[in-house]
C-alpha cells in the first residue's frame, strides 16, 4: 500500500452550514445534560441524599431544601441558555475564522493518502518496434484517384471519378 503526503488549506468554512450542525448537536448535548441531572437526581433522592444533606446544613444553621421541581426548572433553563450560547459562539467563530483566513491564507493540514496500487504483471514477451511502411498490407496502392467536385445550389461535395485503367 502505498501513501503519499497531501497538502490542503482550509481557507472558509460556511456560517450557515455550521449553524445548522452545531443547533442538532447542541440540542443533543442540552438533552443529555438534562437527562443526565435527572437521572442522577433521581438516583440521590432514591438513595436519601438530600434529606441527609438538609439535616447536615441543619448543623451550620443553613436552610436547605430539596425541591426538585425547582432544581429541574433551573437545570432546564440553563440548558437553553447553553445551547443558545454555544450555538452563536460557533456561528460567530465561523464568521471569525473566515475574516482571519482572508489575511492569513486558513489552516494548512497535511494528510497521508493512501492509495491501493495494483502491479502491473511482468511481461513475458518482449515489445516489438511498429514498423510501417507504403503499400504494406492487401490490396493496398500507392496511386491516387482523380477527385471531382460537384456544386448543387445548396452544398459542394467531392466525389471520386472513375478510374481508366492503362493510365
Amino acid at each position: 500500500m502505498a501513501v503519499r503526503r497531501v497538502r490542503r488549506v482550509i481557507r472558509k468554512i460556511d456560517p450557515w452550514t455550521v449553524l445548522k450542525v452545531s443547533l442538532v448537536l447542541n440540542a443533543i448535548g442540552a438533552l443529555v445534560f438534562v437527562l443526565g441531572v435527572w437521572v442522577t437526581w433521581s438516583l440521590a433522592v432514591q438513595r436519601g441524599i438530600p434529606e441527609k444533606a438538609a439535616e447536615f446544613f441543619d448543623n451550620f444553621s443553613l436552610v436547605f431544601t430539596a425541591n426538585g421541581e425547582l432544581y429541574f426548572r433551573a437545570v432546564l433553563l440553563f440548558a437553553i441558555v447553553l445551547y443558545a450560547t454555544l450555538t452563536g459562539l460557533m456561528t460567530l467563530g465561523a464568521v471569525l475564522y473566515n475574516l482571519i483566513s482572508d489575511v492569513v491564507g486558513g489552516v494548512e493540514l497535511i494528510v497521508l493518502e493512501e492509495t491501493y496500487l495494483v502491479p502491473a504483471p511482468p511481461r513475458t514477451t518482449p515489445v516489438r518496434p511498429a514498423v510501417h511502411t507504403p503499400g504494406n498490407g492487401a490490396g493496398a496502392s500507392t496511386k491516387t484517384e482523380p477527385v471531382a467536385t460537384v456544386s448543387d445550389s445548396d452544398t459542394t461535395r467531392t466525389e471520386p471519378v472513375a478510374a481508366v485503367d492503362g493510365s
